[in-house]
């Protein structure tokens, strides 16, 4: 669903941490301003989610073991790009609580014939948060914002052998290419990268 403010809201119950009545929460997907990028408590979210999805084998850049000071590290060249505005944060986060537990980027070409589409790269959804719906919201706040900027498509990519290609697929992607063993996630362990793109 889509709020007055033109965020991404769904709601949904989910247990309290301590003994008592579940808690009623929201999820709210929004695009991140480029002066946030400087906010301490957006980067720990970022950082403990995209460390923790790593462990539990997402497709996000890295393999378990996961060392914190890389993701730490690919996560300061996100946000510095962000700062900039070269490209758009996209965070999925709880309402109202206000803590961040997905994201996805939408990254800018170099070169002015690539200006009408993007590339979403590192999108993720923390793991106690997957398999409920969590994921879809973020992507179309993703579309949302890339509607906004005017954009005409986006590409992304999928690690082979995940199966993820039917949640992209649902959600209007198609496959347009496959790179066969690009991606080495260990010795003897070669997955095809696979290319699909949507028209917004």
């Amino acid at each position: 669903m889509e709020s007055s403010t033109g965020r991404r809201t769904t709601t949904g119950t989910t247990a309290a941490t301590t003994p008592g009545p579940t808690t009623e929460e929201r999820l709210v997907a929004r695009a991140v301003a480029p002066q946030e990028a400087d906010d301490a408590g957006l980067r720990r979210d970022l950082l403990a989610t995209w460390v923790d999805v790593s462990e539990a084998g997402g497709a996000v850049g890295f393999v378990p073991p996961v060392d914190p000071a890389a993701v730490a590290s690919a996560l300061d060249h996100l946000l510095d790009r962000v700062r900039s505005g070269t490209d758009v944060l996209v965070v999925l986060q709880e309402e109202p609580s206000g803590r961040v537990v997905g994201l996805g980027v939408l990254v800018r070409g170099t070169v002015a014939l690539t200006a009408h589409w993007r590339t979403v790269r590192r999108l993720m959804v923390r793991p106690e948060r997957q398999g409920r719906g969590a994921g879809r919201l973020l992507l179309e706040g993703v579309h949302d914002a890339a509607r906004d900027l005017g954009l005409e498509q986006l590409a992304l990519t999928v690690r082979g052998g995940q199966g993820l290609e039917p949640f992209y697929e649902r959600l209007g992607y198609v496959e347009c290419g496959r790179m066969p063993g690009a991606l080495r996630i260990a010795p003897g362990d070669d997955r095809d990268e696979v290319q699909m793109v949507r028209r917004l």
